[in-house]
This record gives structure tokens, C-alpha cells and sequence, in this order.
């Protein structure tokens, strides 16, 4: 478990990947967009187009794949696909997880 929280700490030592996980805490806040959001009839979950996501960041849509498909690598984000376009939003369950084992661990 010790190395799982290192890989985790690396992810969320950079400023803009852990702004990434703040915006998605609260999507209808940071993305005032109507496109940008999942539509709920399409997936109860919901999510956040990555165009807008890199817009948001202001990055080159391939660092902004990278940055997001690290959170998902760690289990922080969960991504879904529909025709050309990827939604993300944030895995709770996982979260808490995490959360739980800093609390105990550390």
C-alpha cells in the first residue's frame, strides 16, 4: 500500500492536476458551459467534456489527456466515452477510500 500512496501523492503533487479534481468536486461551478456537462439522460454519473477541462486549464489538449488520464490511472477519476468525446468525472468511492487509508496510515 505504501508504494499505491506514493504513485498517488506523485499525481496529486502537481498544482493543476489536483485543480482538476477540485473542479470536478463541483462541476456546475467551474464549467458554466451547457456542452460542457454530460447530458443526465445520457448517464446518471454525469461528467465533464475534456475539451472543456483543457480550456479550463489552459493546456495542450495532449498534456491535459496525459494529467487526467494519470488521475484515472490512480482510481481518482473515472472517464466514459460517447461518440468522439470523453467525459470525466471524480470516482467518490475511491476517494474515500483513499482518505480513509491517509487517516489510518499516516
Amino acid at each position: 500500500m505504501e508504494n499505491k500512496l506514493v504513485d498517488i501523492f506523485k499525481v496529486l503533487g502537481n498544482e493543476t492536476r489536483l485543480e482538476m479534481l477540485k473542479w470536478l468536486k463541483d462541476p456546475m461551478e467551474h464549467f458554466d458551459k451547457p456542452t460542457a456537462h454530460l447530458s443526465k439522460t445520457i448517464s446518471d454519473k454525469g461528467g465533464i467534456c475534456v475539451g472543456d477541462i483543457q480550456e479550463r486549464a489552459n493546456l495542450s489538449q495532449s498534456t491535459t489527456s496525459h494529467y487526467l488520464s494519470m488521475l484515472q490511472r490512480i482510481g481518482l477519476l473515472e472517464s466514459e466515452r460517447h461518440g468522439k468525446w470523453t467525459y470525466y468525472r471524480r470516482n467518490e468511492k475511491k476517494i474515500a477510500e483513499i482518505a480513509e487509508i491517509i487517516k489510518k496510515e499516516l
